[in-house]
């Protein structure tokens, strides 16, 4: 398993499962939307009043897990880092080319902001066979 065939696995799925843990080490898990750039980093947007910005704001290590369907995932490990300024439009264009509607939610929903997870580590697991399971630290 290759990394454009993780990458190309991973484009596929708009939806993934996210997991935070809060200051008081507490796990919190969401449906999110993502978009996933060619170096397998995540882009997602979320609501300042949400419980994950509060921990991604405590603390940046979240696991994703994307795709369920024919006993295929990947389990994703990463740092997540909030898209500040201009410098971050590559990867909020990564979004919006994944959800065109994105660009108006960002201009209408007070308190919307975006983050960019940059992976440290992944497991493609495929449990039809022949079986792949390929991990992947970064």
């Amino acid at each position: 398993m290759t990394k454009d065939k993780v990458y190309d696995f991973m484009k596929q799925h708009k939806l993934a499962v996210l997991s935070t843990v809060s200051a008081n080490h507490e796990p919190q898990s969401a449906l999110v939307g993502i978009a996933v750039s060619a170096n397998l980093e995540i882009v997602f947007d979320t609501l300042k009043t949400s419980r994950k910005y509060e921990n991604l704001l405590q603390n940046p290590w979240v696991a994703l897990v994307i795709g369920w369907d024919d006993e295929t995932t990947v389990q994703y490990e990463g740092i997540a880092t909030e898209l500040a300024g201009p410098e971050d439009d590559r990867y909020r264009e990564i979004y919006y080319e994944a959800y065109p509607d994105g660009r108006d939610r960002a201009i209408n929903w007070a308190g919307l902001v975006h983050f960019k997870v940059t992976p440290k580590w992944l497991r493609y697991s495929n449990f039809n066979e022949p079986v792949v399971i390929k991990e992947e630290t970064f």
